[in-house]
């Protein structure tokens, strides 16, 4: 890999395991030191034994939707590895797949207190370290970096899965909203939207409809197969980097054909 990473402290929440897993292996690969939050002790274990990487990963147990809880990490995490230089907000849930009108409200709310609530949280707990650091010209040259791991469900919306396509939309939103914000302090932040990988985030879909929900997906990326955690990945790493210089507040589809805009 280029090192084009070398001196960042990236914090990639959902890390324990696929897509996080993924960009969190990939930014170590590319230089940079990570911490993984997650809501579960043992991936996050299972996570630092396979990224075998001493002294350059630091895990946080972390419920994304638990305000104290995010901050004590944050502050954990730059004792651990110094100040955060980028944030990847990928913890998430599929949630229910029914008709909109048969999630319950707690269903409704879990899906959207993970997937866009968590987000908020997050970058609201790291990104005003990120600008004094710019302002005191702590390591201005790193630039800081804000990546979403948004869905291509967020621009299409997905038949029986309402709070789930909802959530990615607002997560979209929300990087517009915060990369215009900070377009002129050195902070960009992006979205990636991908099409399905194959996931833990399916485990919670039974088994008789897992082949239905699978050929039903495929059926709409032209590419015909699922995307890689690791292309995921490779695009953040670019997000995360110099190379990406003049682009805040996009989207940057990674769904085989599927997106039409």
């Amino acid at each position: 890999m280029s090192g084009r990473l070398q001196g960042h402290h990236a914090v990639v929440t959902g890390g324990a395991q696929g897509i996080g897993l993924a960009i969190a292996r990939r930014f170590l690969d590319e230089g940079a030191n990570v911490s993984l939050w997650d809501i579960g002790e043992r991936p996050l274990q299972a996570a630092t034994a396979t990224l075998n990487a001493p002294g350059r990963v630091f895990t946080a147990v972390t419920d994304v939707r638990d305000e104290a809880a995010v901050y004590a990490a944050a502050e954990a995490s730059a004792a651990a590895l110094g100040p955060a230089t980028v944030l990847v907000n990928n913890a998430g849930v599929l949630g229910p797949l029914v008709p909109t009108w048969e999630h319950s409200f707690a269903q409704w709310r879990t899906v959207l207190d993970i997937n866009l609530t968590g987000a908020f949280l997050c970058s609201r707990a790291l990104v005003p370290a990120m600008l004094a650091d710019l302002q005191a010209q702590r390591a201005p040259a790193l630039g800081r970096r804000v990546v979403n791991i948004a869905s291509v469900a967020g621009k299409e919306g997905n038949g029986l899965n309402a709070a789930y396509s909802a959530s990615k939309a607002g997560l979209i939103a929300l990087t517009k909203s915060l990369g215009k914000e900070l377009a002129g302090a050195g902070v960009l932040v992006n979205c990636i939207t991908p099409s399905a990988a194959e996931t833990a985030v399916f485990d919670g879909v039974p088994t008789e409809h897992r082949a239905q929900l699978h050929q039903a997906l495929l059926s709409r990326v032209p590419m015909a197969r699922f995307v890689e955690p690791a292309e995921v990945a490779a695009m953040a790493a670019w997000l995360a980097s110099a190379d990406c210089s003049f682009s805040t507040g996009a989207v940057f589809d990674i769904s085989g054909g599927r997106s039409l805009y």
